[in-house]
């Protein structure tokens, strides 16, 4: 794919999300931390969300994810500090993943009386997993839609054969960007230790290629014991938070997610 086309894509997207219903009235504040740029979304008190937007590692940024971001914050009571990584082709890996583990080290280093989670949708879900695995019993929680946990996108995946076309997210154009992401090796959450690892809302959906991966990424935490809240949304799509304003089972789906969110972090 043309460098313009790609642009094309990200203009497009930005475009769709300024079409959306806007977030709750959140003070916002655009700055950087170490060459990062970052959105926060303020909340009273010391306790943070680092959240990674979607987008396949190539699409997404502060724009469309600005309202979902909003009701993050809104719903947990958190201040949301939403990073602004480097995307592929331009940047691969590990731009991504330095990124958001670099707002998460000033975040933590900022705020050492706060609690700090992680939270990611998508592409986003999948940077959340690693940086929740490198600082290993630092953060307080996971908060995941329709997270990439299976990077690899194997074949032998059911959700992968069934979901990965005519179901609103591409497996073959997924798994082509992935490669421009991580043309080398990328890390496999599902292949690591799991233990110690802080408890986590893993939300997938039954039409979702990205499905099995989700759903197994929740297995291995309970059997690490880790406490997981976990469930597939029937009759949904890969990502239904940018959806809300569409479908109401979308909607209701995002308000379960909120609600569980804020429950998993009291």
């Amino acid at each position: 794919m043309r460098e313009d086309a790609i642009a094309e894509l990200r203009r497009g997207g930005r475009e769709r999300a300024a079409l959306r219903p806007a977030g709750p009235p959140v003070p916002v504040e655009d700055g950087t931390v170490d060459g990062v740029g970052i959105r926060r979304y303020e909340q009273r008190g010391p306790d943070t969300v680092v959240f990674a937007h979607g987008g396949g590692f190539v699409l997404g940024d502060l724009e469309t994810h600005d309202a979902f971001a909003r009701r993050i914050a809104e719903a947990t009571g958190r201040t949301v500090v939403a990073v602004d990584y480097r995307r592929a082709p331009e940047h691969p890996f590990p731009a991504a993943f330095d990124d958001v583990l670099t707002v998460l080290d000033a975040v933590l280093k900022t705020r050492p009386d706060g609690r700090v989670a992680l939270a990611g949708d998508s592409a986003g879900g999948f940077l959340a997993i690693l940086a929740a695995l490198a600082r290993r019993g630092r953060v307080d929680g996971q908060l995941l839609v329709c997270p990439v946990a299976e990077v690899a996108l194997p074949a032998t995946s059911r959700s992968v054969a069934e979901k990965g076309a005519g179901f609103g997210l591409d497996g073959a154009q997924l798994r082509e960007w992935i490669g421009w992401w991580a043309p080398g090796a990328a890390p496999d959450p599902l292949s690591e230790d799991l233990t110690g690892l802080p408890p986590a809302l893993v939300v997938t959906c039954e039409h979702d290629p990205l499905r099995d991966g989700g759903d197994q990424y929740a297995r291995r935490l309970r059997e690490a014991g880790v406490p997981v809240v976990h469930r597939t949304e029937p009759g949904l799509e890969h990502n239904f938070a940018q959806s809300v304003h569409q479908s109401p089972a979308c909607a209701e789906a995002d308000a379960r997610w909120l609600r569980d969110a804020a429950g998993i972090l009291r």
